[in-house]
């Protein structure tokens, strides 16, 4: 089963430029713990030391929000995650 994650560009320098990772999973969440263990430094972004997904990421499947059990949203072969960074600041 394969599943297209996009990487926002701001974090494709993580990603060798990869636009978008083909990945295997079940789960949201199995699909970038893929991506973490192919790029290490990606895993240091998308998640906090805890494991969960870090407050700065919106993801969202089939351009549907995952929220709020997004790591655990199931997936199947064709669909596609979009990591969508949030802006913060003031």
């Amino acid at each position: 089963m394969s599943v297209k994650v996009h990487v926002h560009k701001t974090h494709r320098q993580y990603t060798n430029n990869e636009a978008a990772i083909e990945m295997e999973g079940k789960t949201v969440g199995e699909c970038l713990q893929g991506v973490g263990k192919k790029y290490p430094e990606m895993r240091k972004l998308i998640f906090t030391s805890r494991g969960k997904l870090n407050p700065l990421f919106e993801i969202y499947v089939n351009a549907e929000s995952a929220y709020p059990e997004e790591l655990a949203k199931r997936v199947k072969d064709g669909d596609e995650i979009h990591l969508t960074l949030l802006l913060s600041g003031g």
